[in-house]
């Protein structure tokens, strides 16, 4: 009855995690993509497969929070009656399961989904899903002899002994694991480029999120400003013909950010006095101490992988779920450790945007085709798949890695690990640098008759910055 309970709970959580999936991925896809025909289906079939991929992903996020809170629940209560579901081997299981899922959605529904959507038929073959079908699966199997041939090549040259030559004839106990370990590798080396960019990155989207506090600055002014560069693009608007193509998008371009600014400059307005100078303070200095201790937490762990082994991802045996605390702190600590692992992962996601490699990657409210959803759930399916993975290579959290998670080769290499952790402060540190300091910059800039090369500005930056008299330049 336990056992039916619990995989009960299991599988209400999760379609709780799809419906909520759903919604997000509806919310960004296209309108335009919905026909009602062959490629509907197509797309509709693709939109599960995609909506099933943020699911597993979500619970891959949400898995080492889990294991964490159900530890100390377990530490807090062993005999409670109520909580006997909550056992070790539920969490083992529930490890398995996210990187079985993973690893399906990773190579086998998103490939199909991808392939499925652009699929045509082989010429010759009468037209259908039935030829699409035929298609994919042909390409997919390329796809698997492409990579096994990739994988089986590379562990040769790294690791050329006769013992790993015959392991590289069992797919299922060595291809699939050190195919993902590979993965998992890249991924954590995306989070360790994203993260310390969305760190600094957070200030400026929860700012963007916020009303500022009005220090100095005319509200009804710049109103005024704003309405009548709104009424002189107007004007101009009206009076170009519509033969001008090019001059009537830049101006409807120019009308959409005088809007954008104006319904901000509203917003401003009708915010209360509390939310302007209570919130937003609260707010940066919340993130400010989040990022503290996640800079300190790393320092203290290159401190720990210097003076004991067991530091090691892979070093250590643990003492079990429920069995002692991991954390110093007791349940105070342990829901710290929480906070920090959704604090580092919206702050990857948001730093994965950030990057100008995949700026254009970002997707918009009902304007996103199907096949960069796609492509956005596999990165996030990459980057939730390895932030336990992250999180335990930088000290966050001491709870063990279960599972496949806890069998990548890399995470027993030592100098990996430290360069790893070496490599996360000193780009988070200087992230920091960069964004607190970039006001001062730019005035020793202006100071030394530099400012027009831009040097300092970053172009994402300067667009959500105007001059001061912008307006006036306009008009």
């Amino acid at each position: 009855s336990v056992i039916v309970f619990t995989t009960q709970i299991c599988f209400l959580l999760f379609a709780v995690l799809y419906i909520v999936s759903y919604f997000i991925i509806t919310r960004y896809k296209r309108k335009a993509d919905e026909q009602e025909d062959e490629d509907a289906i197509v797309n509709r079939i693709s939109l599960f497969l995609s909506t099933f991929t943020l699911a597993v992903s979500a619970g891959a996020v949400l898995l080492l929070p889990f294991s964490i809170i159900s530890n100390e629940i377990l530490l807090s209560f062993p005999q409670n009656y109520y909580i006997q579901w909550l056992n070790g081997s539920l969490i083992h299981g529930l490890w398995n399961l996210a990187s079985l899922f993973s690893n399906l959605c990773l190579f086998v529904l998103m490939p199909f989904a991808f392939f499925f959507l652009e699929s045509e038929g082989f010429a010759g073959l009468k037209k259908g899903i039935r030829a699409r079908i035929l298609e994919t699966l042909v390409m997919l199997i390329l796809l698997a002899l492409l990579i096994l041939g990739i994988v089986w090549v590379a562990s040769a040259l790294i690791d050329n002994d006769a013992a790993s030559m015959e392991s590289l004839y069992d797919l299922w106990e060595f291809y699939l694991p050190y195919l993902y370990s590979c993965i998992s590798l890249m991924g954590c080396l995306l989070l360790l480029l994203c993260t310390p960019v969305g760190l600094s990155r957070m200030f400026t989207v929860m700012g963007q999120l916020l009303v500022k506090p009005t220090i100095l600055e005319d509200l009804d002014e710049q109103m005024y400003i704003i309405t009548l560069e709104e009424e002189a693009i107007q004007r101009r608007l009206n009076g170009i013909s519509s033969t001008v193509e090019y001059q009537t998008v830049e101006l409807e371009r120019e009308l959409e950010k005088v809007k954008s600014k104006k319904t901000n400059l509203e917003r401003r307005k009708k915010a209360s006095a509390w939310e302007r100078n209570l919130v937003y303070p609260a707010v940066m200095i919340l993130l400010l101490i989040e990022t503290s201790i996640s800079v300190l937490l790393v320092a203290l762990n290159i401190l720990y992988l210097l003076v004991d082994e067991t530091a090691m991802p892979k070093g250590s045996g643990g003492p079990g779920i429920g069995n002692a605390s991991l954390s110093t702190f007791g349940f105070v600590g342990a829901a710290l450790e929480i906070i920090l692992i959704f604090y580092l992962m919206v702050s990857s996601v948001v730093g994965f945007y950030s990057l100008r490699f995949f700026e254009n990657f970002t997707p918009r409210k009902d304007d996103t085709t199907m096949t960069k959803i796609i492509g956005n759930c596999v990165s996030i399916l990459v980057l939730s798949s390895a932030l336990p993975v992250m999180s335990r290579t930088l000290g966050i959290t001491r709870f063990d890695l279960l599972g496949d998670f806890g069998r990548f080769n890399w995470l027993g290499n030592f100098y990996i690990v430290l360069s790893y952790n070496l490599l996360f402060a000193i780009m988070t540190t200087l992230c920091l640098v960069r964004k607190f300091t970039s006001a001062v910059r730019e005035e020793l800039l202006k100071a030394l008759g530099l400012d027009k090369l831009h040097l300092s500005n970053n172009p994402r930056d300067s667009e959500t910055k105007p001059s001061a008299n912008g307006h006036q330049k306009t008009l």
